[in-house]
């Protein structure tokens, strides 16, 4: 005998199942995965698929009484799922197309989990179900497109900040000279490091609280300009740290390392602001707004 835990007709053993099948998934595509955390660990551009998790895990935590409206029927949208995420690791496998092989395996893995729970769950916790495609490490060619404006306008815009502030300082292209030291911004704060972690941060709040759709869409498609502001307020003294550091120092290296992970709830406090700022205005972007608001 099962033990239910107070969720409709949801048993222990769902979870269970759930969590053996997911874990069977992983190891049927252990290659993808594996090759999914070397380059989330080696390549700093891809470091934010170490932050799916846990906004994944956090939303479903955050909707979790909705289990009592959604009983475990419909499980076979799972064998579909798994079947498109086979076709898509095998297909990318033999073709190298990296991507697609990356995305067969969370498919997969995704597909063996809805098997037990059902479709009811998919859609009841969509949300966190679609922030798994950050897993899929970012293709070269996009990376390429978005860090390079990203880059260029980050280099402008502190170039003018620190001249603002009498700080000597000239520029070429991407490199900002201080001291007579050369500070590359991809080097001293890559633009990628930041947006696609922002994006995280801003996705995650957008769907934690009741928001209105159109608030939710406002603040994904606001998070670039949050990740060049983020960019900016970390750029300014990690040039002053590298222009000033004393020869052979490392302090560069270290600040510009935990620099980016401090930009992250920075971001979150920026975007609690505009919130406040919003309800501050009386712009309905509640869903349920209280009697004494």
């Amino acid at each position: 005998m099962t033990r239910t835990i107070g969720y409709g007709k949801w048993e222990t053993w769902h979870f269970i199942a759930a969590a053996a099948f997911a874990a069977l998934a992983i190891v049927l595509t252990f290659p993808a995965w594996q090759d999914i955390y070397q380059m989330g660990s080696l390549d700093e551009e891809q470091s934010h698929i170490f932050l799916v998790p846990v906004v994944a895990g956090w939303m479903f935590w955050a909707r979790r009484l909705r289990l009592r409206n959604c009983p475990p029927a419909g499980t076979f949208i799972g064998p579909i799922i798994v079947a498109l995420g086979f076709f898509s690791y095998v297909f990318g496998y033999n073709n190298a197309v990296a991507s697609m092989w990356h995305a067969g395996a969370v498919a997969m893995v995704v597909g063996c989990v809805l098997t037990v729970l059902g479709k009811n769950v998919l859609f009841q916790f969509l949300p966190a179900f679609l922030v798994l495609v950050f897993l899929v490490p970012i293709p070269g060619v996009i990376r390429l497109a978005i860090s390079g404006p990203l880059q260029t306008a980050t280099a402008m815009v502190t170039q003018v900040i620190l001249e603002i502030f009498s700080v000597p300082i000239e520029r070429t292209g991407n490199v900002l000279v201080i001291n007579g030291r050369d500070v590359a911004v991809a080097e001293a704060c890559n633009g990628m490091r930041m947006v696609f972690a922002l994006v995280l941060v801003s996705y995650a709040f957008a769907f934690s609280i009741p928001l209105r759709n159109t608030t939710r869409l406002l603040v994904l498609a606001c998070s670039p300009i949050a990740a060049l502001i983020c960019n900016v307020i970390r750029l300014i003294p990690t040039v002053l740290v590298y222009g000033y550091q004393a020869e052979g120092s490392k302090m560069g290296d270290h600040f510009h390392d935990w620099s980016g992970w401090f930009m992250l709830p920075v971001a979150f406090m920026l975007l609690m602001m505009v919130m406040k700022a919003l309800k501050w205005a009386l712009l309905p972007v509640m869903r349920f707004n209280l009697a004494y608001q």
